[in-house]
């Protein structure tokens, strides 16, 4: 119970975490828990299983006692893996003794990148739209985000000259996510050598999430981290969420120089202290045969990218074409309603469910943000609802 002159409780939060606004994505799909029969093109989890093998050897290591703390740093055994894979597929070196810190998940290892490099005040460049956390991490790291708005006329790529707009004097790091999330964007690898020079230019360091990179369909995936000159100021993030369908399994790694790791680790071994011992066992795994899970699914998620911008095309809104991830971006600010309305309004009436587009930052507002992550079925009938719907609209 207050009593007279004191605080509130709300007033006794830390001030950076209280003015946070929570996740648009999942207030939204609060109201969608309480609905039946609904279509989700929602939450960005695969509509896959994990691969048989993968949860067959999770349960072979529970059997087997694989329920203890592991490394700090994570099993040695996944990090020489994590080490080959990243290697072969990013054309990236990293030694799995000092270069390699696995987490919970691509969120905790962007949580520690982010705590272990910022001082108070120092700026961090981001672009938009983007995924939810992006910003609110940076603040609660007591950095000063800065964002570089991404157009749909240029495909929402990001480029040097939009960079050298918004650098200042107390810019000390550069956030990147390509393949992204909510728009689908991929950047050519003359765009990725652009912004390399600019980071080193102006003695930047790099957080690479390339959670997605799996997931690419139209060109090549370009890692900065591969770049010349480019290793000791990158800290490449990457997971097994999406490309092998093991969200639950929260399993996360960073990559980067010795110096930067141990820095992440310090931080890390106090909070964390290890990844769960089980799902890295179950990443051991996955890592033995990648190539054939992920190609598996990536072929599906093609398939769906395909109906999705046939059918936004023949509906008549605007979408610039995704080409990696499994998020199409759909343009539907031309109807009097915000984006926020527009998928209320489409979630009462049709019974599907996609985000509003200024979830991901202000300049998604006029947009949608629908997931591939569901069956071809799925997205078969929520196009003939989309459709529907904004035919109505339109009168």
């Amino acid at each position: 119970m207050k009593t007279s002159g004191s605080k509130s409780p709300r007033d006794r939060v830390a001030s950076h975490v209280r003015d946070i606004p929570r996740s648009g994505i999942r207030d939204f799909f609060d109201i969608v828990s309480t609905m039946k029969d609904v279509i989700s093109l929602g939450i960005g989890e695969p509509d896959f299983d994990t691969p048989w093998h993968v949860r067959e050897s999770t349960v072979f290591s529970l059997e087997r006692g694989a329920t203890h703390y592991t490394s700090n740093l994570g099993l040695l055994e996944l990090r020489k893996a994590i080490a080959g894979y990243v290697k072969r597929f990013f054309k990236a070196s990293y030694d799995p003794e000092t270069e390699i810190l696995v987490t919970v998940g691509v969120s905790e290892a962007l949580d520690l990148a982010l705590r272990a490099l910022i001082n108070p005040g120092d700026e961090v460049l981001y672009h938009e739209p983007c995924y939810v956390s992006y910003r609110a991490d940076i603040i609660f790291a007591h950095g000063i985000p800065v964002v570089v708005e991404t157009k749909p006329e240029q495909e929402f790529r990001l480029t040097r000259e939009m960079l050298e707009k918004k650098v200042s004097p107390k810019t000390r790091l550069l956030l990147l996510n390509f393949p992204n999330n909510p728009t689908g964007a991929t950047l050519p690898r003359k765009d990725v050598e652009e912004i390399a020079a600019f980071v080193k230019e102006h003695d930047l360091l790099v957080i690479t999430d390339e959670i997605y990179a799996e997931l690419t369909y139209d060109g090549e995936h370009v890692s900065i981290a591969s770049l010349p000159g480019m290793k000791d100021r990158t800290i490449f993030l990457h997971g097994f969420s999406k490309a092998w369908a093991m969200t639950g399994f929260r399993l996360g790694y960073a990559c980067a120089s010795p110096e930067l790791t141990e820095a992440m680790m310090k931080v890390h071994q106090y909070t964390m202290l290890c990844a769960p011992t089980m799902s890295q066992k179950a990443a051991i795994e996955a890592l033995s045969n990648p190539e054939f899970d992920v190609a598996e699914m990536r072929e599906e998620y093609h398939k769906r990218r395909n109906y999705l911008d046939q059918s936004f095309r023949e509906i008549g809104l605007r979408c610039s074409k995704p080409r990696g991830a499994f998020y199409a971006f759909p343009h539907i600010g031309d109807f009097g309603l915000t984006s926020k309305e527009f998928a209320l309004k489409f979630l009462d009436e049709e019974k599907v469910a996609a985000v509003p587009g200024n979830a991901f930052g202000d300049c998604g507002e006029g947009f949608l943000r629908c997931a591939y992550a569901t069956s071809l079925d799925n997205i078969q009938e929520a196009m003939v609802r989309l459709g529907r719907f904004v035919k109505r609209l339109k009168k």
